[in-house]
């Protein structure tokens, strides 16, 4: 697997955490200890006699008017590092060429240092994709609003753009923001402002039914439960960390979240009519049905991609070309020709322990 060189320093002198991000979830193990998504304790109830033929399978789906071959979105990964160019320029390619979604790092080191654009900026690679551009929420209560989440937007032709909730993450980091007070009227307060979708979305613990419902309240368009079991941006955190006692309050959290089985699941409950995406653990197609099956709209997938991405171009389009045909093959052998199909049958259920 290609090494991503260590940037000590960015634009304005202070540390390229967007490099050290980038490498550190290549290079080390930042996946959550003692938890998982929880999709292991459901199975398939297998179908010996689908009454469908295979070539009738139907992956397809409408996201914010965009058509996509398959209900997958590589989630947001990177932005703002040198590095991070031709990842996202490798990305964008697997998006266009296999018809999914694509979500592009926070935006915030765009608005900053306006050079850094051709770090984020795919769309012409990726005419055709859901194209979600992304900034941290928290930044809403500090000097930006609605006309800067425009310029992100504006800036990327992103469809959507994606607000990002990491309480434990900005606490952990020496150098965080955790000015969080009042942030979901100003997450309303731009819902209300923009004529282009908002999403909300953890960034890998999971968000409550209660917060779920608040967010749709507020006026999102949809929610990203993002739940634990699989990156730990805690663990990521950990390895940026040099200071004992930091390195051991960060190991602390290893295990910390919802897993994102029973987010989606309390979420659906909440919010039985509205636009849901589930990410957090989600390694291959057999999962995305599961998800699917609990009632997701889109699912995300990072690190497999990013892995992917690193090694080159076929081997992103083998990763998606490997997980969309695994889902295919899982409808097939369920009887479910279509994605509702999938998620109106029982055909999934909890294992016994």
């Amino acid at each position: 697997m290609a090494r991503v060189r260590r940037i000590e320093k960015d634009v304005d002198g202070t540390p390229s955490r967007k490099a050290e991000h980038l490498r550190i979830n290549l290079e080390q193990d930042v996946s959550g200890k003692g938890v998982t998504s929880g999709f292991e304790a459901f199975r398939f109830r297998h179908c010996a006699l689908p009454e469908i033929d295979l070539d009738e399978v139907a992956t397809d789906c409408e996201v914010f008017g965009r058509r996509l071959r398959a209900p997958v979105l590589i989630s947001s990964m990177t932005g703002g590092a040198p590095e991070a160019r031709e990842i996202n320029r490798r990305l964008a390619l697997v998006a266009q060429q296999s018809g999914l979604a694509m979500g592009l790092g926070s935006g915030r080191a765009l608005l900053e240092h306006p050079n850094l654009l051709p770090t984020f900026d795919v769309r012409a690679i990726a005419p055709d994709s859901l194209l979600f551009a992304n900034l941290g929420a928290v930044q809403l209560n500090r000097r930006y609003g609605a006309a800067e989440c425009s310029k992100i937007v504006e800036l990327l032709q992103a469809d959507a753009l994606i607000l990002h909730l990491n309480p434990l993450q900005e606490a952990l980091q020496p150098e965080g923001d955790t000015i969080f007070r009042g942030l979901l009227s100003k997450i309303a307060a731009v819902c209300k402002a923009v004529d282009f979708p908002i999403v909300v979305k953890e960034v890998g613990w999971g968000l409550s039914s209660d917060v779920v419902s608040a967010l749709f309240d507020a006026g999102v368009s949809a929610v990203d439960i993002a739940g634990a079991g699989g990156t730990s941006w805690s663990e990521v955190e950990r390895y940026r960390l040099c200071e004992p006692w930091r390195v051991r309050v960060a190991a602390a959290f290893a295990s910390w979240g919802i897993p994102t089985a029973e987010a989606l699941i309390t979420a659906r409950e909440a919010a039985p009519s509205h636009t849901i995406f589930a990410s957090g653990g989600i390694r291959d197609g057999n999962d995305v049905a599961k998800a699917i099956a609990l009632g997701a709209d889109l699912v995300g997938i990072a690190a497999p991609f990013l892995k992917a991405a690193a090694e080159g171009n076929d081997a992103g389009n083998q990763c998606a070309r490997e997980i969309i045909e695994t889902l295919r093959i899982a409808m097939f052998c369920l009887g479910a020709r279509t994605l509702a199909d999938l998620r109106s049958g029982s055909h999934l259920y909890p294992i016994q322990r």
